[in-house]
């Protein structure tokens, strides 16, 4: 994903303004919340519900929350409501954005919409913070309620207007959200995948992880131009999980630590193994003092090999990601690598694989 950490100026609007929403930032609802109005303005919408504005604000970090169990920090009740109405509305947790707009949007269950409302408490007045500096020795009551008064008069120039069940997008900021409106999702995006990696300091690819993908990737060449090689070559090989012979057409093409973590299909993470333990595995993690062993000696094998034969191949460049070289790929360094990165998958959120 792309994105930009500057805004287009303009001669005519605050824009510093809108920049300055995202400063002193502490929680995600600042971002979710643009992010939504900027669906509802593409959407050709001047006037918005609270409810759908916060529907949208759910439907939006639903994917990162559910699928790739991105933390959001422990005081972020962005996350808790996901997690809580996906069991209230039941919503599968792969749902897609619309789906779980147009679902939310409309709900009328009472903890449902109290879910939702919780984000009326602070959200949409104080996005419009920059536009009306507290004053000396006002309280937050009292800045809160001249933000919704002034805000409905379209004072100094604000992005909208807030009222207790909707806001109105200010006309004269429409021309410039419809025209920069790629721009001001990636600004967003930028701010907010800044935001979240303090969270989340050692999550691998965070940025692709902030919108569901239109749809995966096969996994066809890594199977045709490594794996079917390697086992052609070599002989069958055991599943390093239920020590079935695999040879070519017999296995599936499977992520040791699960692509919901590491969200890229670099091969030193894709081993051949048995179909319907590939199937079971789903999403767990592989814990390695059952499974390493024989992990390492399949990739070392595979990498072997390919390294003598086909030396050109393109997905041995996939192991340069860990080790300097080929040659430089141990035992105890491969080990070193996955460790890590299979106890922040668990401290997010990913269960272990249950052995017997």
């Amino acid at each position: 994903m792309v994105v930009s950490s500057r805004l287009t100026p303009s001669s005519y609007l605050p824009v510093a303004n809108l920049a300055a929403c995202f400063n002193n930032t502490y929680l995600t609802y600042k971002f979710y919340w643009f992010l939504s109005i900027l669906y509802f303005v593409e959407q050709r919408r001047d006037t918005i519900s609270k409810q759908e504005l916060f529907a949208q604000m759910l439907a939006q970090a639903w994917y990162t929350i559910h699928y790739f169990k991105v933390s959001f920090g422990h005081n972020d009740k962005l996350q808790y409501a996901a997690q809580a109405l996906a069991h209230l509305e039941d919503i599968p947790v792969d749902a897609a954005r619309d789906q779980v707009l147009a679902q939310l949007s409309v709900t009328k269950r009472p903890l449902s919409l109290r879910l939702l409302k919780h984000f009326d408490k602070n959200v949409p007045h104080w996005f419009l913070s920059p536009w009306f500096p507290k004053f000396k020795g006002e309280s937050d009551a009292q800045q809160r309620q001249r933000i919704y008064t002034q805000s409905q008069a379209y004072s100094n120039q604000v992005l909208y207007a807030v009222f207790p069940d909707r806001i109105e997008i200010n006309p004269i900021w429409l021309p410039y959200l419809e025209t920069n409106i790629r721009l001001l999702k990636d600004f967003c995006y930028w701010n907010l995948t800044q935001f979240l990696q303090t969270k989340n300091p050692q999550v691998p690819d965070l940025a692709n992880k902030l919108i569901k993908p239109a749809m995966r990737n096969s996994l066809v060449p890594q199977r045709r131009d490594f794996w079917d090689k390697v086992l052609n070559d070599l002989g069958p090989q055991a599943c390093i999980y239920t020590g079935k012979p695999m040879e070519k057409g017999t296995y599936a093409v499977e992520h040791f630590i699960p692509y919901r973590f590491v969200s890229h299909d670099l091969m030193w993470n894709l081993i051949p193994a048995d179909p319907s333990f590939n199937s079971r595995k789903s999403d767990k993690l592989p814990p390695l003092n059952r499974y390493f062993d024989g992990f390492y000696l399949l990739q070392s094998s595979a990498v072997q090999h390919m390294s003598k034969v086909a030396p050109r191949n393109r997905f041995l460049q996939d192991y340069l990601t860990l080790f300097p070289h080929v040659d430089a790929m141990s035992s105890e360094r491969f080990r070193e690598q996955l460790s890590p990165l299979l106890s922040i998958a668990h401290n997010n959120g990913f269960e272990y694989l249950e052995t017997v």
